[in-house]
């Protein structure tokens, strides 16, 4: 069987069943599993500033999928974040050469200057397909794990009291400390009140999700959390997640950070989270210290790569 073999061309919706199918099967074979139910990959097809006739590509043989790549566009900073998966029975025979030559031509055409992909850091496969594909190492983030046995009720039940969750209506205040805290961060795209409406209104999602450090009437600081699939590594656990979590820069040395943190694992601690993970950039020394002094450890690493766009 050689490349010739392979269709590979834009997604289409009817393409959508085969689609979750191929992506149920092959996040099973990955290093770090997630949950991909019909739900949530409908959900990622929908998200705003996204058209997955356009950014999402696909191959086939005869009528199996084998084979995706997906461009989720930030123009706001120039660059195009790529997902690409293979099979590994359909390796080596040239669909990552051809899916990445489609998405470096969306990124041109959508006016990237830069292409970034995110991979676990032992997956080997990946990261020397990336080499292969001229990708260079640009960095490297630190996958944090905390049992939450080992955190004190006293200290998070004390630090509830001085946040507040997040109302209906208040997006925008949302996207403004979003910018504020991260406008100097490494791979930070601008977030908007319109794409923060839509992540409120998914599966599993709740602006009571979102904690709020305020001093009087001013949003100074930020935590973003979730409750999230086990995965195969843990089918039995409950599992929840801080996906963001900022401090506004005026505000900073204070303490807020801090606060708000234990604000949004008190609130995980009573939606029934037994851990809780994060993910933070190696070189923000301040966060990580933060995350560490209480309890967090290093569970894994995860790299990203980068590879310049030129104009044609």
């Amino acid at each position: 069987m050689n490349a010739f073999s392979y269709t590979i061309r834009n997604y289409r919706p009817v393409d959508f069943d085969d689609f979750v199918l191929f992506r149920t099967e092959t996040e099973k074979l990955k290093p770090a599993a997630r949950c991909a139910s019909p739900q949530a990959i409908a959900e990622q097809l929908r998200r705003p500033d996204y058209s997955p006739e356009h950014d999402l590509f696909i191959a086939r043989i005869e009528s199996k999928m084998v084979a995706f790549m997906d461009v989720k566009p930030e123009i706001a900073i120039g660059r195009v974040v790529l997902d690409c998966w293979v099979h590994p029975e359909h390796r080596r025979r040239g669909l990552a050469t051809k899916l990445f030559a489609l998405a470096r031509g969306r990124g041109r055409e959508l006016g990237a200057r830069t292409a970034h992909v995110h991979a676990a850091g032992d997956d080997m496969a990946v990261n020397g397909a990336l080499s292969k594909l001229g990708f260079e190492f640009t960095r490297r983030h630190l996958e944090l794990r905390l049992d939450m046995a080992e955190i004190r009720g006293q200290d998070i039940g004390r630090a509830a009291f001085g946040s507040r969750h997040l109302r209906h209506g208040e997006e925008d205040n949302l996207a403004w400390i979003q910018n504020r805290s991260f406008a100097d961060q490494w791979g930070y795209n601008p977030n908007t009140a319109e794409e923060i409406a839509y992540y409120m209104n998914i599966r599993k999602c709740s602006p009571e999700d979102v904690l709020l450090a305020c001093e009087g009437g001013t949003v100074t600081g930020f935590c973003w959390t979730g409750i999230v699939c086990g995965g195969r590594a843990a089918l039995d656990e409950r599992k929840g997640r801080i996906y963001m979590l900022g401090v506004d820069p005026d505000y900073s040395g204070r303490g807020v950070g801090r606060r708000v943190l234990l604000a949004g694992l008190a609130h995980l601690k009573s939606n029934g989270a037994e851990v809780v993970e994060l993910t933070v950039d190696s070189e923000n020394k301040v966060a990580g210290a933060l995350y560490l002094s209480l309890g967090f450890k290093v569970r894994t690493t995860s790299l990203w790569y980068e590879k310049s766009l030129p104009e044609v």
